[in-house]
This record gives structure tokens, sequence and C-alpha cells, in this order.
């Protein structure tokens, strides 16, 4: 008498427990269709705010304190949203990936509103580099939201 093996029909639960699994981990990675959004969306409003001559006064006119400042806000509210549209669907959270995506949101949002006001000729960073490290940190404080809200869309 050969025995045979017999295969285990999965059950629709045992289904449904893999796709689960399989959502979760799709939720906490940041890949190339998030990085696209979160561009798409730092130019949202990088466009119009680094367009404008307010804007650039004040990177003259603040200190650098008030500079870092507004590093450190931008940085926190990019948290507070990620944090609360990350955290309510993924149940295995992981503190890494929270500030991997508010390090990225950022970091992208700089290097756009950078470029943006490199090629318009108001961020002069071979000339005055710190004048140009304001103006561009000024101009990412919404352009980083908007990419923070367009990173996290459907």
């Amino acid at each position: 008498m050969v025995k045979k093996k017999v295969k285990r029909a999965r059950s629709t639960s045992d289904k449904a427990a893999t796709f689960e699994k399989h959502m979760e981990s799709a939720k906490t990675k940041f890949g190339i269709k998030h990085i696209l959004q979160a561009i798409v969306g730092a130019t949202l409003l990088a466009v119009p705010i680094g367009f404008t001559e307010e804007t650039w006064r004040l990177g003259e006119t603040l200190p650098l304190s008030n500079i870092f400042a507004i590093l450190i806000i931008s940085l926190f509210f990019i948290a507070i949203f990620v944090y609360r549209n990350f955290t309510k669907n993924v149940p295995g959270f992981y503190w890494t990936d929270l500030v991997k995506r508010i390090v990225v949101i950022y970091i992208i949002s700089f290097f756009i509103v950078a470029l943006l006001l490199t090629v318009i000729q108001r961020a002069p960073w071979t000339v005055d580099g710190l004048l140009a490290f304001k103006r561009t940190v000024i101009v990412t404080f919404p352009s980083a939201l908007s990419a923070a809200i367009a990173g996290n869309l459907k």
C-alpha cells in the first residue's frame, strides 16, 4: 500500500489571513508609487509659494533660529499627519517606518523646492548659501505638507 501525500485545501479564513498579512506589509512599504505621489504633492504647493516675493523677503529677514523653528514645525506637522494615517490601518506599526516616511517626504520636498528656486534664480547656492537654505526651508514647509497628503492618497 502506497501512501500519497494529500494537500490540505486552504480554507477561506486561511486565504483571508494571508491576504491581510500581504496588505499590512504593503501599507508599511514606502514604494516608488508613494515617492512619485510625494513629488507631485510637493510640486503642487512649491510652485505657487516659491514664486511669491513675500517668501523671498522672509528668507532675507528671518533669523536662522526662526528658520530652524519652521523646519522643526514642518517635521512635526508631517509626523502628525503621517502617524494618523499610517497607524489607523496598520496593526503591526513600526516606528522606523514612520520616521523613514517623514524623513523621505521632507527630503523630497526640500529638493523639489531647491530645484525650483534655483531654476528661477532665487536660491543663490554658490553666492549666498545661507539665504538659499533659508528660502528653501520657508517654501518647503507647505510643500512638505502637500507631499505628505499626496503620498497617502490611495
